[in-house]
């Protein structure tokens, strides 16, 4: 028993209950934190009106819209400063993701371009790798790149028709920077109208391919499609810049030369001028080159380009 004097002992609580007084007391705080909140976001509004004026002469519609734009910027400011608890975020808008802009079709320039006139030649059955379609606004027989055309011909075609590969090309003009004459060799004797074709394609500067078949004349077709955005260096020949260089270059390209008879030739001789004017007799001199390699380097710098007509 305590003494009536004494005080009873009140039991230590384990966590902090909050009074009505304290409860009120951070109601009223909360609400100044949030009026003041409300001043500052109604001053920045304020503010950047004042750093972009307004034209007040627009029409009502058009004021009653920034207005109404304004007061929803405004209250969504609001009611995202105080989210209910338990809500979920608001979705936030999402920017719609752009559409390409549409390129013009790539058909064209992957696919051989043939002329109307070309129609039912048998040829366009040995084009089989790569796509190809009429057309009859090209002037060529084939267009197989922007700056690449191909005219076709045949051997029997042009013992009817000599005239007619010359027209082509006048019509043709310089409209091509690669300009291919096609020949097909479908006779035996050919060596006279190949002359003259070969003489028309040198005046009109055109490049003189000849095929011994119908399939072979649709691969250089293919070829030259194939190879319309290539650089010549694979086949350009790397000739070095030396002057010994170029000169073996130029005499090994003679049978059975090599590079020590160039080295024999021009300790002997001193001159490239010599080597050519030298005969039979004064070649096989050399040590290394005998009686055969001597008549070959001779006929290499004698003998004409182009053989006689009677031949």
């Amino acid at each position: 028993m305590s003494r009536s004097g004494d005080k009873t002992q009140q039991p230590k609580r384990r966590f902090h209950i909050p009074t009505a007084e304290e409860m009120e007391k951070r109601r009223v705080e909360a609400e100044q934190l949030l009026s003041n909140t409300n001043i500052q976001i109604d001053m920045s509004t304020s503010i950047l009106k004042l750093q972009h004026p307004v034209d007040n002469t627009p029409s009502e519609t058009a004021g009653n819209s920034t207005n109404s734009a304004q007061s929803t910027t405004t209250a969504a400011a609001r009611v995202s400063l105080t989210p209910a608890t338990g809500a979920s975020p608001t979705p936030t808008a999402t920017r719609a993701p752009l559409t390409p802009a549409k390129q013009a079709p790539r058909a064209y320039t992957q696919m051989v371009q043939v002329n109307e006139l070309q129609r039912g030649n048998p040829l366009l059955s040995s084009i089989r790798n790569v796509r190809w379609t009429y057309s009859n606004t090209i002037i060529p027989d084939f267009e197989v790149g922007r700056s690449s055309c191909i005219l076709y011909l045949s051997i029997k075609y042009h013992r009817l028709h000599p005239e007619y590969i010359s027209q082509r090309i006048e019509a043709l003009g310089r409209s091509y920077t690669t300009r291919v004459l096609l020949v097909y060799m479908d006779t035996d004797d050919s060596k006279v109208p190949l002359r003259e074709i070969n003489k028309v394609a040198l005046m009109g500067d055109m490049t003189l391919l000849l095929a011994w078949s119908l399939d072979e004349a649709g691969r250089y077709v293919e070829t030259l499609k194939a190879y319309e955005h290539k650089q010549p260096d694979i086949i350009r020949e790397r000739v070095e810049d030396s002057y010994v260089g170029r000169l073996n270059s130029f005499l090994t390209s003679i049978r059975s030369v090599n590079k020590t008879d160039v080295l024999t030739l021009a300790s002997n001789f001193k001159s490239m001028d010599k080597v050519a004017r030298a005969t039979v007799e004064e070649l096989a001199m050399c040590p290394g080159i005998g009686e055969l390699k001597a008549q070959r380097i001779y006929k290499a710098f004698n003998d004409p380009f182009v053989l006689p007509l009677n031949e």
